[in-house]
């Protein structure tokens, strides 16, 4: 996998820094999670078999898919900051004539 364009600056830099920086340069960050039910970590572990996946695998494909969106706050605030912007009402009739008239 490719390394993006700041990860490789990032590398550069400590590189740059000196022998002492060198092992530090371009490790992936770890992430420790503590007192994890044996409930929650067999579920993980059964999803993970499921996808023919580690449970590091799984994981780290779970978190990378959860960074990939916008948290639910962040989401909101965006539909807010939007619905602000263009200053428009939908009322809850209207909404739910269009709803019935996608059923028919």
């Amino acid at each position: 996998m490719a390394r993006d364009f700041f990860a490789e600056m990032r590398c550069a830099v400590w590189l740059a820094q000196g022998p002492q920086c060198w092992h530090y340069a371009c490790m992936s960050v770890q992430i420790t999670i503590r007192d994890v039910s044996e409930k929650v970590r067999d579920e993980l572990a059964a999803r993970a078999a499921l996808q023919g996946k580690s449970m590091q695998e799984f994981l780290h494909a779970e978190l990378r898919r959860m960074v990939a969106r916008p948290s639910m706050d962040a989401w909101l605030q965006q539909v807010r900051r939007r619905k602000r912007a263009a200053q428009s009402r939908v009322s809850v009739e209207a909404i739910l004539k269009s709803r019935d008239a996608d059923r028919r």
